[in-house]
């Protein structure tokens, strides 16, 4: 049993994203609560937090698996003043904080993130996942919603087989129980930097390069309906995985890395 949280003190009132926090015991999605909050006045940048999601969902489609009360599961909605070109860096951008908030949360964790923004330990497990969900009309970026899904207290030991094998917690990191509250004011601070960096001008693809955990290694990478095995070259300007192939170097913009090697594949000329 998980002791009960006060998330309002993880709000600041001086920030755009996680100036106010709603908490719920159970929710269908944090996303689509968080948007639909956007129709509401003042409730731009809402944080939504949950302990426990019936229809929380993954990347491609997946659910989001998640005892109540061990992790965090949050979603920020916003209207990013960002041009449609860039706004693939939002993701990026946003999993750097989050990579950034665990590592405060455990010292001297060695997290990185694995393109496009899942963050992991340096053996691959992963401890955090995030869907950016973006709504476009004609040449205008409408909105954004940012969900982050965190193994904080959720021991490995406890994890279904399918989840242990390639999953970890903050917890286990550790060594001990992480603070979730502290955890989720530590974000929403790093979130609301790089979205005003972002807005800026700035580009999160340098600091990318740094976390990257995918150099030089061999990956496949689900690519809408197609799969694509090369070995990861680094991160493009506009924040692409670059792919060398045996049919020659991608820019991969969208896609995600189902596998990981680290005998590098040939490539071809």
């Amino acid at each position: 049993m998980h002791p009960a949280s006060n998330w309002s003190l993880a709000a600041d009132p001086a920030r755009r994203i996680g100036h106010a926090i709603e908490h719920h015991a159970t929710i269908g999605s944090t996303n689509d609560r968080a948007r639909a909050a956007l129709l509401e006045s003042g409730t731009e940048g809402l944080a939504v937090v949950a302990e426990h999601q019936s229809a929380g969902r993954g990347r491609r489609g997946r659910t989001w698996v998640s005892p109540p009360g061990a992790n965090l599961m949050i979603s920020v909605a916003f209207r990013p003043r960002l041009d449609p070109a860039r706004a693939g860096l939002l993701g990026l951008a946003a999993a750097l904080a989050v990579r950034d908030a665990c590592v405060a949360a455990v010292p001297g964790a060695a997290l990185g993130v694995r393109w496009p923004n899942d963050v992991v330990t340096r053996d691959g497990l992963k401890v955090a996942g995030l869907l950016l969900e973006t709504t476009l009309a004609e040449d205008r970026l409408v909105d954004a919603v940012i969900g982050a899904g965190i193994n904080v207290n959720w021991p490995r030991a406890e994890m279904p087989d399918e989840i242990a094998g390639r999953a970890t917690s903050l917890a286990d990191i550790a060594g001990g129980p992480v603070d979730r509250v502290a955890l989720l004011g530590t974000l929403l601070g790093r979130l609301d930097a790089e979205v005003t960096a972002l807005e800026s001008g700035g580009s999160p693809v340098e600091r990318l390069r740094e976390a990257s955990v995918l150099d030089g290694r061999g990956v496949v990478v689900e690519a809408g309906e197609e799969s694509v095995e090369g070995t990861a070259a680094g991160i493009a300007d506009e924040g692409e995985l670059l792919l060398d192939t045996p049919a020659g170097r991608l820019a991969l913009s969208v896609g995600e890395v189902v596998a990981v090697r680290d005998v590098p594949v040939e490539a071809g000329a």
